[in-house]
């Protein structure tokens, strides 16, 4: 929900960023709607995933994004995997503990 709520009010300090993630940030912030997009859907899951009777959804709803930031993250800042790799872990440990209700929407 932080993260989501960051992409409207930016609350969270920037750290000195390499030229090469610059740009990558400049090509995301051109396509106008996409960040927007992002913070809505990462707050939305956010709050889904609080409760347990949603949980599922919200982890379903998070799991592009989380791949997203995996892939970011390795690519240009390796120094932030541990905390990146650990969301992505317990995201994919909630899918887990509902496969039954995944193995219905994949089958």
């Amino acid at each position: 929900m932080n993260a989501g709520l960051d992409k409207f009010i930016h609350h969270m300090p920037v750290p000195q960023l390499g030229p090469e993630l610059v740009k990558v940030g400049e090509a995301f912030n051109s396509i106008v709607w996409l960040m927007p997009l992002v913070g809505i859907i990462e707050f939305i899951s956010g709050l889904l995933f609080l409760f347990p009777k949603t949980r599922f959804l919200g982890s379903l709803m998070i799991f592009p994004i989380m791949v997203a930031i995996m892939v970011h993250t390795i690519m240009y800042t390796p120094s932030g995997l541990p905390l990146a790799l650990a969301f992505f872990i317990i995201n994919l440990w909630v899918l887990y503990l509902h496969k039954g209700r995944l193995k219905i929407l994949v089958y």
